[in-house]
């Protein structure tokens, strides 16, 4: 029952959601931010628990499009995915009456694309959106309301709400910060449904499902490295712009094992064989990165 459960929601790829989770509190740390583990803890929570019924819903329904056998009974499985959606919810909601508006939105906005990734009448999986998406709501909205919640009101925002106005000041200098940071989790997520799609490309097709590759074609596994290559300019210039202590810089070595793991997918793209390279780099740069992070948060 638990291995039936945890093959349904494909716990191994819950990576991209609690490595990111690592990367931001390696970050508060180094920074030297006190930490509110009460609502860190929550968030972490509700968003592992909308993960895992996001991917339920995934499994859901391709079987049932591709006639794949499922892990449970249909009604059983739908009925999984209305306990995890529900915790997932009541934890969500909990949190941003702990907090505030932002969080809300903010939240309500990964409850929606989750959902409609694979649901609906044009899913996003099916269109050139879900790299995009993906690293936006893994590498970027993580990141930024664990930060948030975290970070003395008004760091990166200050907003006013009204029956007559609404008001929000954006403060450009910790947001790009943000942006920075993020382009670490942002790029690798994204990589691992490129890689994947690049993989799919033939089969997708068959199926009428037109993802980034089906219109960029072979520059999709340039985009692929491109990505990859980004990180380490992200690294560089926040250890530059003293966003991240100078051992961080020691990541850069990593980028001998992924341009192997590159080099491997470039000469083939295949779901079975080469496909993990994609999560192998995730693990090496992330990880290394987080690990780097949190030794500089000791150091400081």
């Amino acid at each position: 029952m638990v291995k039936r459960f945890l093959s349904y929601v494909e716990i191994k790829t819950k990576i991209t959601s609690t490595f990111a989770f690592l990367l931001t509190v390696a970050l508060l740390l180094y920074m030297e931010q006190k930490i509110n583990w009460g609502l860190t803890l929550l968030f972490f929570a509700g968003m592992f628990m909308f993960d895992l019924t996001t991917t339920a819903i995934n499994n859901y329904i391709d079987t049932k499009n591709n006639h794949q056998i499922l892990q449970f009974k249909r009604r059983n499985a739908f009925i999984i995915i209305c306990i995890l959606f529900l915790i997932s919810l009541i934890l969500g909601l909990a949190l941003a009456v702990m907090t505030d508006a932002v969080v809300l939105v903010t939240g309500g906005l990964c409850f929606l694309c989750g959902i409609f990734y694979t649901y609906g009448p044009v899913p996003i999986s099916r269109q050139p959106l879900g790299e995009v998406l993906s690293g936006l709501f893994y590498g970027l909205l993580i990141p930024f309301i664990i930060l948030y919640i975290n970070m003395p009101e008004g760091t990166f925002l200050t907003y006013e709400l009204s029956f007559s106005t609404v008001s929000l000041e954006l403060k450009v200098a910790p947001i790009l910060s943000l942006l920075l940071f993020s382009v670490i989790p942002f790029a690798t997520t994204a990589n691992i449904m490129l890689a994947n799609n690049i993989c799919d490309l033939e089969k997708d097709i068959l199926v009428k499902r037109h993802t980034l590759p089906y219109y960029i074609g072979r520059k999709a596994l340039y985009l692929h490295a491109a990505l990859y290559y980004a990180t380490y300019v992200a690294v560089i210039a926040m250890v530059m712009l003293k966003i991240l202590h100078p051992i961080c810089l020691l990541a850069l070595v990593t980028l001998i094992p992924v341009q192997k793991n590159l080099n491997v997918f470039f000469k083939k793209q295949d779901k079975a064989t080469t496909f993990m390279t994609a999560i192998m780099n995730y693990i090496i740069i992330v990880g290394v990165n987080t690990a780097l992070i949190f030794i500089s948060a000791a150091l400081s």
